[in-house]
């Protein structure tokens, strides 16, 4: 896909000459010219084709100017429509005008002023473009949770973010459920040159492959039951921003080769439709899956992988980034509640297969069980409490000093991995040197992790 905006002009006119002339004129890197030698011929293209601009002679045999904005108007056809007449009547550039022609020019005249009369009309083209956006946005919620973590893990996540953000390169977020592979998705966006523009969300797993293909590609009306009105796809919506397409891995086959083509070269047709539409997206993808095995069993085209996974960014599980529990419950928990030390080494403890999601509905269910805005070991799930029983005598500590409950959470997590400060490290999100400083600070000696492991043994 482009990774800057072109924009489509026809230009219809029975003058091969003019025509050529205008074709040489407007023709560049930007800018992708189609023409067209009667009304007839262009009526053909505009329903194969979505064009930004349309320049149209008035007076052509056949189909005049005016005719052929009429046609196209029944067509929904979207583009702006220039009328150039050598008979600049009042009566025809009314008549245009009330038929919805951005402007009209009377010939001869000057190429620079067409040029200036095109830029505005592919300006108006694009705010119209943007507001459609900005009313299916309102439709969809979004949201705006922040990142949180300050872990050896997760700096190199957000490290990974700040440069790979800005890149405007498709990228792959790997990561088990519930890691919080939406939110990288959206911070790679509010980093990129596209922040401005809408970020539009589709998860492959939420919806059956016939809807999925409706909403990522639209459809027009009456292209299959049920489809009492043309829709754009959520390519159209987030031309010029973002598309992030959750659980890519469950993308069905037949719609991974048509998420190719768009890829590819930046073009698309709604179903039903046989008219191509341009868009320039970025790419987010993000998936639970190991897409090596999946590109090896003959369920994801390999091809495919490699166009969505330009740039790779792993997201690590909740157990490989202990040391940002407490951050988290914090975050989750507000300025108005607490959690008491036995309850919060109870969620240190825990392995968290759900990983942030299970962790944020447990803490969700922990406020309606409690009783004063103060979360204790009662009020957490059961499938949480019951994985350790009994609670360890580290646990025992004074609830109101939280150097000792830091205390506690070096030697709980030393005690679990028998004293392997590597693997204790990794577990606290942090590196070996501070474990050491930690363990010096709090005087923390072996017998007494090494008891801890006996004691809960």
């Amino acid at each position: 896909m482009t990774e800057s905006a072109i924009i489509d002009l026809l230009i219809v006119d029975d003058d091969n000459d003019f025509r050529r002339t205008l074709m040489q004129r407007f023709r560049g890197p930007n800018v992708q010219v189609t023409e067209a030698a009667n009304g007839n011929d262009a009526l053909t293209m505009i329903q194969r084709r979505d064009f930004d601009v349309a320049v149209v002679d008035m007076m052509m045999p056949e189909i005049s100017g005016v005719e052929l904005l009429e046609k196209m108007r029944c067509v929904h056809a979207e583009c702006e429509v220039i009328i150039l007449t050598g008979q600049a009547t009042v009566e025809s550039a009314v008549a245009a005008m009330k038929l919805g022609a951005f402007d009209y020019l009377a010939k001869p005249f000057p190429l620079k002023e067409l040029d200036v009369l095109i830029q505005k009309a592919c300006e108006r083209r694009r705010l119209k473009k943007e507001n459609c956006q900005l009313r299916t946005l309102l439709e969809r919620s979004e949201s705006h949770t922040e990142m949180v973590g300050e872990s050896a893990v997760m700096q190199e996540v957000f490290r990974l973010i700040e440069r790979a953000g800005p890149s405007d390169k498709a990228i792959l977020i790997q990561g088990e459920s519930g890691t919080g592979k939406e939110l990288v998705a959206r911070a790679l966006h509010r980093c990129s040159a596209r922040r401005d523009k809408p970020m539009v969300v589709i998860n492959c797993a939420a919806l059956p492959e016939t809807l999925l293909e409706s909403e990522l590609f639209g459809h027009e009306r009456g292209a299959f039951t049920g489809a009492l009105n043309t829709k754009p796809g959520l390519f159209e919506v987030a031309d010029g921003g973002t598309l992030f397409i959750d659980e890519i891995g469950e993308m069905p086959g037949a719609l991974q080769s048509k998420l190719l083509r768009v890829l590819e070269d930046g073009t698309l047709r709604r179903i039903g439709s046989i008219k191509e539409r341009r868009v320039n997206v970025r790419l987010l993808a993000a998936t639970n899956r190991d897409m090596a095995k999946e590109v090896a069993a003959n369920r994801f085209r390999e091809d495919l992988f490699y166009r969505i996974n330009v740039l790779s960014l792993k997201l690590p599980a909740l157990r490989e980034r202990v040391g940002d529990i407490p951050l988290l419950v914090s975050h989750f928990l507000g300025e108005r509640w607490r959690i008491e030390p036995e309850a919060l080494v109870m969620l240190e403890r825990y392995h968290w297969p759900g990983n942030i999601r299970q962790l944020s509905n447990a803490l969700e269910r922990a406020k309606i069980m409690s009783d004063d805005q103060v979360i204790r070991l009662r009020d957490l799930p059961h499938d949480i409490t019951d994985e350790h029983k009994p609670i360890a005598r580290a646990l025992e500590l004074p609830t109101d000093d939280l150097a000792s409950i830091e205390r506690t959470k070096v030697v709980e997590v030393l005690s679990r991995v028998h004293g392997n400060k590597t693997r204790a490290a990794r577990a606290l999100g942090i590196d070996r040197r501070k474990l050491y400083r930690l363990v010096d600070k709090y005087k923390v000696s072996a017998g007494e992790y090494l008891e801890e492991v006996k004691h809960s043994g």
